[in-house]
């Protein structure tokens, strides 16, 4: 719901469907939200189109009525065309209307606060924390970096674009960039904020930006830290950074030459390549095409951190069951127009999204 906010917070009135449990295979996951409208436009998807419709006519309803409405949408074999997941599983979505909590919540989301947030039905109770959008800070003021900048504010990240040249540094060069700093690379990643969630692209291959800034993000507990680059750059590269004191273990950590193996040469296709990248090691993916492999295609949070290669290696493991409606997460603080959750404004590490029984 957090991805649609701005969009929320512009209407006067709206009905929002959020998936609140999965159970086997389904196009979208836990937390997958879409709304109507006023005049009953619509944003987002709780599917991969099969059950639009139904969710669709049900937010309509409850958006005229005000009461909320919780069902279940499973796989149906009668017919292709009937209401049904038909790729085997089934969903649970809640459907409510907006309400001065809400509000507060996604506006408080939307100026970047984490954020969690208690919905009750019947009873059952649900839960869900917002995070602020993990940032991709691009170093280098290149045509690359406005095609990685584009890609990764569609993929949900807070992008950054820095380079210590004004000339090229500039925000008509980058207008996906939610901010374009003049700056030198490593000064400015010393003082930013980053945390355990922050991607870092060098993009620059000049080793009077690439060593210092390199030496800095090495140093620092990212989630991914690339570089573009020939394979004989990047060899140099290592050399400059042992001699900088870089040390081994973590020059391992070095993603570099940066992106999957797609064969573009453009832009455009290089940002896509560092992109898919990012999305992979993200979510724990190998890589490799789907058709190739006979692993789940939804899979769990859990290979987290480990390396692509090591997971192409394990590709046709079985993976392990997901507890639904749950999903990876990270608890952050309450808004104070939100009931307190789970009686102690905190959320659990390992619920994003939560099932629960409402204590009586």
């Amino acid at each position: 719901m957090r991805d649609l906010a701005s969009t929320l917070l512009s209407w006067d009135r709206f009905a929002v469907a959020s998936v609140v449990a999965v159970r086997g295979s389904a196009p979208r996951p836990v937390g997958a939200a879409m709304a109507v409208g006023p005049s009953g436009e619509v944003i987002g998807s709780v599917s991969g189109g099969c059950v639009e419709a139904e969710v669709y006519d049900l937010a309509c309803t409850v958006l005229s009525t005000s009461e909320p409405a919780l069902a279940t949408f499973g796989y149906s074999d009668d017919t292709a065309f009937s209401v049904g997941l038909t790729c085997g599983g089934s969903l649970d979505v809640l459907v409510q209307r907006d309400s001065p909590s809400l509000r507060a919540a996604l506006q408080a989301s939307v100026d970047g606060h984490p954020v969690s947030v208690c919905f009750s039905h019947e009873d059952r109770v649900f839960t869900e924390s917002w995070m602020p959008p993990p940032r991709l800070l691009v170093f280098g003021a290149i045509d690359h970096a406005a095609a990685v900048a584009e890609i990764g504010r569609f993929l949900g990240y807070h992008v950054t674009v820095c380079d210590a040249r004004p000339i090229f540094a500039t925000v008509e060069r980058f207008p996906a960039a939610h901010s374009v700093v003049v700056d030198w690379p490593h000064r400015y990643l010393a003082r930013t904020h980053t945390d355990s969630d922050t991607a870092v692209v060098v993009l620059t291959h000049d080793p009077k930006f690439d060593i210092p800034v390199l030496s800095q993000a090495l140093s620092m507990p990212l989630a991914f830290v690339g570089a573009l680059g020939s394979r004989r750059t990047h060899a140099e590269r290592l050399d400059r950074l042992l001699e900088a004191g870089v040390p081994s273990a973590a020059l391992s950590r070095l993603r570099s030459p940066i992106g999957l193996d797609l064969g573009g040469r453009s832009p455009a296709e290089t940002a896509v390549s560092i992109a898919a990248e990012l999305v992979a090691l993200r979510h724990g993916g190998t890589g490799l095409p789907l058709s190739s492999l006979s692993s789940p295609i939804h899979r769990t949070q859990e290979s987290h951190g480990t390396d692509l290669s090591q997971r192409r290696r394990h590709a046709g493991r079985t993976a392990a069951l997901p507890a639904a409606g749950h999903a990876d997460g990270v608890p952050g603080a309450q808004c104070g127009q939100i009931p307190l959750l789970l009686g102690a404004g905190e959320v659990p590490r390992d619920a994003r999204v939560g099932v629960g029984v409402r204590r009586r």
